[in-house]
């Protein structure tokens, strides 16, 4: 296979629900043995399974659709056992009576959420448009829109606290989904290429290593990792800090049966293969 690369490549979402992550990559010094690529999860997924990345978080859709070439590294998720915050649907009108929606263009999971929950759970057949996350924007030219990341937390947040009049209503699809299936929701996961991990098994394990280790210590310090970061964003600490500790980045027993049940129902749509096997890196 050649010589093993200096440093693996390995992408990063650039988005607050990652930022425990990086927060503890940069204190525990491991950021100085990865070569990081900082992006937007569709760019990210998309460079992964182009293999212009080695290691990276997917999207689970496209984790889904390309499972053949990757394997999962152990505990490391993005999604959430009820609410998640930052995965939401904007909507104007009754959920019910929802006859257009704009999707966000930096999401393909929980846009594919999304209109499994209108379909099968509302009976809803709306039209679909996708469009840059603006909520605003997309609710000028639709009824209902899905965004993600940091935009769909703003959204949220205004909503809680009965911002402008009328202000759309706000729907958690996290909160959505374990009400439809008592189950989490993993909204991406963290993969490393097949032929990399047999190439670099030592790579691939330092690098989960060092992923666990930085949540961890993030998680450990939430308050200081939260002060820090609302410096530069529009949410405060307390804000940050229920957020971090919503989100659920592990991927265990309970969780790979929400990612199933999820492949599972996307399998029937016809949006991704059917999952055979979920295979891990050997950490």
């Amino acid at each position: 296979m050649g010589y093993a690369p200096t440093r693996p490549r390995v992408g990063h979402i650039q988005f607050l629900n990652c930022l425990p992550l990086y927060w503890g990559l940069i204190h525990s010094g491991a950021l100085l043995d990865l070569n990081l690529f900082k992006d937007t999860p569709d760019r990210l997924s998309e460079a992964l399974v182009a293999g212009d990345l080695d290691i990276g978080p997917i999207s689970l859709v496209e984790y889904l659709r390309h499972a053949e070439d990757l394997v999962l590294l152990p505990d490391l998720a993005v999604g959430s056992d009820g609410p998640v915050l930052s995965v939401v649907l904007s909507t104007q009108v009754p959920l019910r009576e929802i006859r257009s929606v704009a999707l966000g263009s930096t999401s393909r999971t929980s846009v594919l959420l999304a209109r499994m929950l209108l379909e099968e759970r509302l009976g809803t057949r709306p039209e679909y448009v996708t469009m840059p996350p603006d909520v605003p924007m997309m609710l000028r030219e639709a009824d209902a829109a899905v965004t993600i990341g940091d935009v769909a937390l703003r959204a949220y947040y205004e909503y809680e606290q009965g911002g402008q009049s009328p202000s759309p209503t706000v729907l958690d699809l996290g909160a959505a989904w374990r009400e439809w299936t008592g189950l989490p929701m993993v909204f991406a996961v963290w993969a490393a290429r097949r032929s990399f991990a047999r190439a670099h098994p030592g790579l691939v394990k330092e690098v989960h290593g060092a992923f666990r280790a930085s949540l961890d210590l993030a998680l450990s310090d939430v308050e200081t990792v939260a002060a820090r970061a609302s410096r530069w964003e529009v949410f405060d600490q307390a804000s940050l800090v229920r957020y971090f500790t919503t989100l659920d980045f592990r991927l265990g027993p309970r969780q790979l049966a929400g990612l199933t049940e999820f492949a599972r129902r996307a399998a029937a749509r016809g949006a991704v293969p059917p999952l055979t096997e979920v295979a891990f890196a050997d950490v």
